[in-house]
């Protein structure tokens, strides 16, 4: 821990150098608006070295995520809001407090009862005004739809609003589509988007149910996309021919072997 405490205030004062009268002229310009993108680029860069399974390149991107909190931190102690401390504490207070099984009394049976007592006591100080707080409140609105929509079921599910079985989740599905045709036969703009919402929704309950994540499994979907057209375009290339040169079927037989060769 002592460590720990060591390194986390050299970082501090290294932060709070560039950012001083006699630092660097490009951090001294950031504010918080300006860093909001560094943040979430910064956040997926770890996804990324996750999924690489490079653990130097993990620890290499987990700095550079901390950074940010250090960052955000600091420009927010100049203009006399809050400090790193505060941050700190502030989690770890809130962390003590969702989890009374483990610094408290209380007892569970696994993880399900963590979550559903996790989300009674954020409800619970969520909901200090006249209205209570909802289940679904606090989900970032800047998360991706896809993983919004995964995040609003799991919560809605966890309170017992689900399906009961995975036929139920299909025929909800295949009632979507049918919608959706239906729409598309009125010609109803407003109702193709409603529908075609709809059945997006409905596909990312499917995952859910089924145990994934919708989001890693579009993404996994689209990096073997990429992977096979650029198989496509290479054999293409190397006729010498163009692109637009070749029939749809052609490009099919490509599509074909890159799958093949996989």
């Amino acid at each position: 821990m002592a460590k720990a405490g060591e390194s986390m205030e050299r970082l501090l004062e290294v932060m709070r150098k560039l950012r001083g009268p006699d630092g660097c002229p490009w951090d001294r310009e950031q504010t918080n608006e300006s860093l909001k993108s560094d943040l979430i680029e910064e956040a997926y860069e770890v996804i990324d070295a996750i999924e690489s399974g490079d653990k130097s390149l993990l620890e290499e991107e987990l700095g550079d995520l901390l950074l940010q909190v250090v960052f955000h931190s600091q420009i927010c102690a100049e203009a006399g809001q809050f400090e790193f401390h505060q941050v700190a504490d502030g989690i770890s207070e809130k962390l003590i407090r969702r989890h009374p099984h483990v610094f408290g009394d209380v007892q569970v049976s696994g993880s399900v009862d963590v979550l559903q007592n996790w989300d009674a006591i954020k409800k619970a100080e969520k909901g200090r005004g006249e209205k209570p707080a909802s289940i679904v409140d606090g989900i970032p609105k800047h998360l991706p739809a896809l993983q919004k929509a995964h995040q609003v079921q799991k919560r809605a599910a966890r309170h017992g609003f689900d399906w009961e079985h995975l036929d139920d989740v299909f025929d909800k599905l295949h009632e979507e589509i049918d919608e959706l045709k239906a729409a598309i036969a009125e010609n109803s703009e407003a109702e193709i988007q409603a529908e075609l919402g709809d059945l997006l929704f409905s596909a990312v309950n499917v995952s859910r149910f089924l145990g994934y994540n919708p989001e890693e499994l579009l993404n996994q979907n689209i990096k073997k996309f990429i992977r096979r057209f650029q198989s496509v375009e290479n054999k293409v290339h190397a006729t010498g021919r163009d692109f637009r040169d070749f029939t749809l079927a052609e490009l099919d037989r490509f599509w074909d072997e890159a799958k093949a060769e996989e």
